[in-house]
């Protein structure tokens, strides 16, 4: 299970990094926006990620309330956020800065709901008590090395080609990669979520 976290973290992160790096770069050099229209324009994803966060931490909650298993209250809220931030790719295929503007600040809604709902939870429930440090240190750890490779690869992409839109849909594929390994494996959906046992 904590596999599966670890790799959430990972595609979140990465979208973070996305956000917080190239977003405001893309709406000026590609985009043909000012810096401060797009600052402005940088900041409504940030505020609806932040919102998408309490919600998704919210739901997850009111699942386990309802009866549902901590499993299914983790994993509901964070596959649906993720498949909300594949979204994102719509802002390759439309013209409008408007439309990239409201397209970007729902995938990060999205993304807000994922993380809120799955990734530190999933570490607490699941890690063995006796190692909950090194497990969230793990999941630091492999969130921090998506904020570095994703930025990087980002601009080679650009650099290379030319296009943010090609980075745009590699975003996309990132975020939708939980969703792959979920298909792969549709019983690690619905397995038990269970504490670990440490063995050392």
């Amino acid at each position: 299970m904590l596999w599966c976290a670890y790799l959430g973290q990972y595609c979140a992160v990465a979208l973070s990094y996305f956000f917080i790096t190239w977003f405001p770069i893309y709406l000026v050099k590609d985009r043909g926006m000012d810096i401060l229209n797009a600052g402005f324009a940088a900041v409504a994803p940030s505020l609806f990620g932040f919102a998408g966060g309490i919600l998704g931490g919210y739901l997850s909650d009111q699942l386990v309330k309802r009866g549902f298993s901590l499993s299914l209250a983790r994993k509901i809220p964070f596959v649906g956020g993720m498949l909300i931030a594949t979204t994102l790719v719509g802002a390759a295929l439309t013209d409008s800065n408007t439309a990239i503007i409201a397209i970007m600040t729902f995938a990060f809604f999205g993304k807000g709901i994922a993380a809120g709902a799955g990734t530190w939870t999933l570490v607490s429930d699941t890690a063995p008590r006796e190692a909950v440090g090194l497990a969230g240190s793990i999941f630091n750890c492999v969130g921090n090395i998506a904020g570095i490779v994703t930025p990087i690869i980002f601009g080679y992409i650009v650099a290379g080609t030319g296009s943010y839109e090609i980075g745009l849909f590699l975003s996309a594929a990132i975020v939708s990669s939980p969703h792959f390994f979920t298909l792969l494996s549709w019983a690690r959906l619905f397995a038990s979520m269970t504490r670990r046992q440490y063995n050392g």
